[in-house]
Parts: structure tokens; C-alpha cells; sequence
């Protein structure tokens, strides 16, 4: 086994570890533009989307444990306006149930590239027979 190789390795498997923790987590987005009209929000639509997700047993479960009755959310949501209505439906489409898998896919990647890069660097083979 070559020990100077090796060092050499861990320390690249450093300075990588070192640079990944370090990049921050940029959620960016665009800001809106105040000179740009709205666009026409249809309220009925809207409306059905978000008690569509109103009648999910999850969020009832979750309302009615903050002890709001079905009377109570269908009167707060007829005082919306439609600017407000339309925003949380947005809102309602954007939401991600669970999360999504990229994260753990690029992490599965990264860690398969360095494998290969310690495999490729140090000579080594894998050989599958059976």
C-alpha cells in the first residue's frame, strides 16, 4: 500500500468535504414587478383548489385540533380578496408533499464519483464473477 498516496487521497477527500459544507444554500426567486399588471385570477378556481386541499384528512384533522369548525374556515375564506385567494392557491400548488428526491440523488452521485475517482487514482479494480 503506497502511504504517501493515500494521504494525498484523504486530504482531497478533505479540501471536497470542506468545500461542500461550506457552499451556502441559495432559494432564490424572482422578485416580482411592481409595473407589471396581475394577471386575471379566476376566484371560483381558486377557490375549489383550496378547499380541495382543505378537505384532505391531514389539514381537517390539523384545523379541527386548533378547534376550527368547517362554518368558521368558509367564513375566513369568503373574506379573502381575490389577490389573496389566488396567492394562497399558488402557494398550495408550490408545496411539495414529502419533499422531492434530487437532494438524496446528488448525494448518491457525489459519493459513487468519489468512489470511482479513489478507485481510478489508487489502480485498484473491482471484478464481479459468478
Amino acid at each position: 500500500m503506497n502511504v504517501p498516496l493515500m494521504k494525498q487521497a484523504a486530504w482531497c477527500l478533505v479540501v471536497l468535504m470542506f468545500l461542500i459544507g461550506i457552499a451556502p444554500r441559495a432559494d432564490a426567486g424572482l422578485a416580482p414587478s411592481e409595473a407589471i399588471a396581475p394577471p386575471a385570477v379566476d376566484r371560483a378556481a381558486d377557490l375549489e383548489k383550496v378547499q380541495k386541499a382543505l378537505e384532505t384528512k391531514m389539514v381537517a384533522e390539523r384545523l379541527s385540533a386548533f378547534g376550527y369548525t368547517e362554518d368558521e374556515i368558509n367564513a375566513r375564506l369568503s373574506l379573502l380578496s381575490d389577490q389573496e385567494l389566488h396567492a394562497l392557491a399558488l402557494q398550495l400548488d408550490e408545496l411539495r408533499v414529502g419533499g422531492d428526491g434530487t437532494g438524496v440523488l446528488v448525494v448518491l452521485l457525489l459519493i459513487a464519483v468519489v468512489v470511482l475517482l479513489y478507485l481510478q487514482y489508487t489502480g485498484k479494480r473491482v471484478v464481479v464473477t459468478d
